[in-house]
C-alpha cells in the first residue's frame, strides 16, 4: 500500500484588533473571542496542513482607519520575511477599514504568496470570487467609517454652535473642568500681556523673542492617560494662532463663522479689535516692512485718543499728487460717524514727532522730563511685578492642586528673576543727549525704513487726540539705552 503524501505545513498568522469605539458588541468582539473563533476555523483546516503559529498579533484599542498599529506592523514584517503563509482574521474590517490601505495589503500578500482569509465571511483570496467579494465588502466598510466620521463632526459642530467646548488640546489661559473652560487666573494675565505686547511691538518675531526671554510658553497640561505634556516655547505660528483664537473673546468658531461661547472671555472688545486690526494691516503690508514704499515711518505706532483704536496709514491720489493720512481704524472700517474727523495729514504729523525727538537732545528741560518719564515707566513695571508676586504668594498658600501649584511656582520664579534683573530704570541724561544728538545730522539722509526703525526703538505708542490735535507718546526705556549704545559705538 502506497503511503499518503505528507502535507506541507501551512503557517497561519492570527490577527485580532479591537477599537476603543466598538460599541455594543464589545464582549463578543473582544480579542480573546476573535482568537477563539479563528483558532476553531484553523483547526477545521488541519487536514490541509493548517497550523496556527505561536506568535500573537493582537492590537487592542487601535482604529482600523490607520495601519500604524504595533502588532499589525509586526505581522507585515513577518509576511515580508517569509514566515507566514496565511493571514486569518475574524472579519475583514479587523485588518483595515480603508479601501486604499487594504488594496496595498492584498498586493503585498500576493507578492509574498500569502493567502488572506476572513473566517466569518466564508471567503479567501485564493479564489477570484473571493477577491471580488472582498473588494465589495471593503467598500462598504470604508463607507461606514466615513459616515461615522461625518456624524461625529456634525455632533461637534452642533455642540460648538451652543458655545460649548468640544475638547482638544487645552489653551493658555483656561483650564478644562468637567468639559468646560474655566479661566486660569495666572495664565489669563499672561494672555492679556501677550496681546498688549503685540500692540507694543507690532511684529510677531519681536514678541516671540520677548516671550522666550520671559520663558513664557504655550499651555502645559496633564493628558487623558495621565502623561504630563510640557508647554512648548512660542513660535511665530503658535503666537499668531493665539492672537487669532476667538475663544479669548468669549466665542467659539464653527463652520459658518463664530458664535457666543458659554465661557468667560479673557480679552475685552477694545484690545481684541486693536490686535485684529494690526494683524490685518501686517497681512496687507506683507513684505512692506522692509520696503516701506509709502514712507510711513509711524506705522503701527499711532492710536486714536478718542476711541483707542489703532490709526492706519492710508493715502489718496489726485492727479500726480499723493496725499497721505493716518486715520482711525474704526472710522476706516465703520464709517466717519463712528469716530468723526479722526484723521491727520501724515507728512506734518511725522515731522512734528521727529521734531519732538530732536528737541529732546537740545532742550535740557525736555531731557529731564524724558528721563523722568522713562523712570516712571520702569517704576510702574516694577510695581506690576510686585503686585503679581504678592498675588501668586497668596494663591500658593491655599493651592493644593499639584498641577496648578507647579505652574504658579514656575511663574513666581519668573517674576522674581525679572524683578531682580539689573538696572533701576534710570536714564543717564548725558548718554541720552548724546544718543539723540548723534542722529540729528544724518536723519534726512536715512531711508524711510531706517527712520522707522529708529522711531520704533524710541517710541512704544503715540496717541493722537482728534479733538484739539493734542499728541502724547510713550518712550521705551530699553530703546533709549539701545539707541544710546548705537550712537556711541
Amino acid at each position: 500500500m502506497t503511503p499518503a503524501p505528507l502535507l506541507r505545513p501551512v503557517r497561519v498568522a492570527i490577527y485580532t484588533r479591537k477599537s476603543v469605539t466598538d460599541g455594543l458588541d464589545q464582549a463578543f468582539n473582544s480579542l480573546d473571542a476573535q482568537r477563539a473563533a479563528i483558532e476553531a476555523y484553523v483547526t477545521s483546516q488541519a487536514g490541509l496542513g493548517w497550523n496556527a503559529i505561536g506568535k500573537r498579533y493582537d492590537d487592542g484599542g487601535f482604529s482600523g482607519a490607520t495601519t500604524d498599529r504595533p502588532a499589525f506592523q509586526a505581522l507585515l514584517a513577518d509576511v515580508e520575511a517569509g514566515h507566514v503563509d496565511v493571514v486569518a482574521v475574524y472579519k475583514i474590517d479587523r485588518l483595515s477599514r480603508s479601501l486604499r490601505d487594504f488594496a496595498k495589503l492584498i498586493d503585498l500578500f500576493e507578492k509574498s504568496n500569502v493567502t488572506f482569509v476572513s473566517v466569518t465571511q466564508a471567503f479567501s483570496t485564493a479564489s477570484s470570487i473571493g477577491r471580488l467579494t472582498l473588494n465589495i465588502l471593503m467598500s462598504f466598510a470604508e463607507f461606514e467609517r466615513e459616515v461615522i466620521g461625518e456624524r461625529i463632526t456634525d455632533k461637534m459642530q452642533a455642540t460648538r454652535r451652543r458655545g460649548m467646548w468640544t475638547g482638544g488640546r487645552p489653551i493658555l489661559g483656561y483650564d478644562v473642568v468637567e468639559k468646560k473652560l474655566i479661566v486660569n487666573p495666572d495664565e489669563s494675565v499672561q494672555v492679556r500681556r501677550i496681546f498688549e505686547l503685540y500692540l507694543d511691538h507690532g511684529n510677531l518675531r519681536e514678541v516671540v523673542a520677548e516671550l522666550r526671554a520671559r520663558v513664557w510658553t504655550n499651555k502645559g497640561y496633564v493628558g487623558k492617560r495621565g502623561q504630563t505634556v510640557t508647554g512648548m516655547p512660542f513660535t511665530k505660528a503658535t503666537l499668531h494662532g493665539l492672537l487669532n483664537n476667538v475663544v479669548y473673546r468669549g466665542q467659539m468658531r464653527v463652520k459658518d463663522g463664530v458664535v457666543a461661547g458659554v465661557h468667560q472671555p479673557i480679552i475685552d472688545a477694545e484690545l481684541w479689535d486693536a490686535v485684529q486690526a494690526r494683524l490685518r494691516g501686517n497681512r496687507k503690508n506683507s513684505g512692506a516692512e522692509v520696503r516701506n514704499k509709502t514712507g510711513a515711518i509711524l506705522r503701527g505706532l499711532v492710536q486714536c485718543g478718542r476711541c483707542g483704536a489703532p490709526m492706519l496709514h492710508t493715502f489718496t491720489t489726485r492727479g500726480a499728487l499723493r496725499h497721505r493720512y493716518y486715520i482711525c481704524s474704526k472710522t476706516h472700517n465703520e464709517g466717519a460717524a463712528s469716530c468723526p474727523n479722526a484723521r491727520v495729514a501724515a507728512g506734518k504729523f511725522e515731522q512734528f514727532i521727529v521734531e519732538q525727538i530732536r528737541v529732546m537732545g537740545t532742550d535740557e528741560l525736555v531731557l529731564a522730563k524724558t528721563a523722568a518719564s522713562v523712570a516712571q515707566l520702569a517704576a510702574d513695571s516694577r510695581q506690576q511685578l510686585a503686585d503679581e508676586r504678592r498675588r501668586l504668594e497668596l494663591q500658593l498658600r491655599g493651592k493644593r492642586d499639584d498641577g496648578q501649584r507647579s505652574q504658579m511656582e514656575q511663574r513666581l520664579r519668573e517674576v522674581n528673576a525679572e524683578a531682580a534683573a539689573p538696572g533701576d530704570g534710570t536714564v543717564d541724561i548725558a548718554k541720552l543727549r548724546a544718543a539723540l544728538k548723534g542722529f540729528q545730522p544724518v536723519w534726512e539722509q536715512l531711508f524711510p525704513r531706517e527712520q522707522e526703525r529708529i522711531l520704533r526703538l524710541l517710541i512704544s505708542r503715540i496717541t493722537y487726540f482728534p479733538d484739539g490735535g493734542k499728541v502724547d507718546f510713550e518712550l521705551r526705556p530699553c530703546g533709549i539705552e539701545a539707541l544710546a549704545n548705537e550712537a556711541t559705538t
